[in-house]
């Protein structure tokens, strides 16, 4: 086994560009070749839970929250962060973080949530948008019927009118152009003070954003006209219903917040949970928001699609007061509790497509808040 095969495994399961802009996934520490067996999941990477992995002889952890966060500005033994960091790449322990690619995920941190509350029509709270690389610009020209071929091909040699697998897709459109050239022109059609029609094709295609500028050199290049008809589109992003943070879920069977709350201890294997009824509250509930975490930034997304009760780990006093005025109810399981239960789902979707990799989880992993 080496990282880079764990690496290919783990975003395939959590797609990167899932995460959340302000977030920091992937491969943190380490290399891609780096090699060896067993891999580590935990929820933090703590000093305990790196010593843990140091003993076992892991070669890879895969750490649920990133350990490398906010930029080090110098890498020494003096803070707890920085000690981990040097001490991983010194045992040769490779670093990946999923953390909110694998939340948003299909089959991923929210679905398993919203699985424990019971059947029911979910769907993203916050619906992710995103398209395919090649497909975020549209390069747009004019031609003659005879240019069409060779502009095709020039604007496919540097990247354009790709889609997936397909190569040289572009759309075409007959029609008419007309131009009236001024004294110091010299058209390759017509004349030059006349109003000329002329045959022409519109053709159009995809093209990566970083593309674009090659993009029209080649077409300045081959297009027969002195000053060839160039148009650039920016390509919306397309939504994902399925991905995106948090989820809603419509129960087929509404459920008192008793029930609901014997299901969510099941699901995460905690006894105890913290609630803040909101006002008028019903005495069964249909529509429910979930976040794992502190998911106070899908709250008011939650409120408006109509949830009347909203699960997630940590909340701050006066978004819990501003919840219950609005008639939330808010169910609070703990940050890490509401994620950790997923490591299991995780280890054996990750041993599925690695058989040959042993998957550890975390013993020294734990909650940090002690009920007491």
């Amino acid at each position: 086994m080496n990282v880079r095969e764990v690496v290919e495994a783990i975003e395939a399961i959590a797609p990167l560009d899932h995460a959340c802009d302000w977030d920091n996934v992937g491969l943190l520490i380490g290399s891609h070749d780096w090699s060896g067996s067993p891999v580590m999941l935990t929820i933090d990477l703590t000093e305990e839970v790196l010593r843990e992995a140091i003993e076992a002889k892991v070669k890879m952890i895969i750490a649920y929250h990133p350990v490398i966060f906010e930029p080090f500005t110098r890498l020494t033994d003096a803070t707890t962060r920085q000690r981990i960091v040097l001490e991983a790449a010194r045992a040769g322990i490779s670093v990946h973080s999923p953390h909110t690619a694998l939340d948003a995920a299909p089959g991923g941190v929210n679905d398993w949530l919203a699985e424990g509350l019971g059947s029911g029509d979910t769907r993203a709270l916050d619906v992710y948008e995103s398209s395919p690389r090649t497909e975020e610009r549209k390069i747009v020209t004019f031609c003659p019927v005879e240019a069409v071929d060779q502009l095709r091909n020039s604007l496919a040699a540097v990247g354009a009118g790709r889609i997936g697998e397909y190569e040289l897709c572009s759309f075409e459109i007959p029609g008419t152009g007309t131009f009236l050239g001024g004294e110091n022109t010299d058209p390759a059609v017509g004349e030059k003070g006349t109003l000329q029609r002329v045959d022409e094709v519109r053709l159009e295609m995809v093209c990566p954003a970083d593309a674009v500028a090659l993009a029209v050199m080649a077409v300045r290049e081959f297009h027969p006209y002195e000053e060839p008809p160039i148009e650039i589109y920016r390509l919306q992003p397309r939504p994902m219903r399925g991905v995106g943070i948090g989820r809603r879920i419509r129960l087929d069977q509404p459920a008192s917040l008793k029930s609901l709350a014997q299901r969510i201890k099941s699901r995460l294997g905690v006894a105890h949970l913290r609630a803040s009824v909101g006002r008028n509250a019903p005495s069964r509930y249909s529509t429910i928001g979930l976040c794992p975490g502190a998911g106070v930034s899908v709250l008011d997304e939650a409120i408006r699609q109509g949830c009347e009760l909203f699960l997630t780990g940590e909340m701050r006093h006066h978004d819990l007061l501003s919840a219950q005025a609005r008639g939330c109810t808010v169910v609070l399981a703990g940050h890490t509790n509401t994620e950790r239960g997923y490591l299991k789902i995780l280890a054996k979707r990750l041993q599925q497509a690695l058989p040959e990799v042993a998957f550890l989880i975390s013993e020294k992993d734990e909650d940090p808040l002690k009920a007491m």
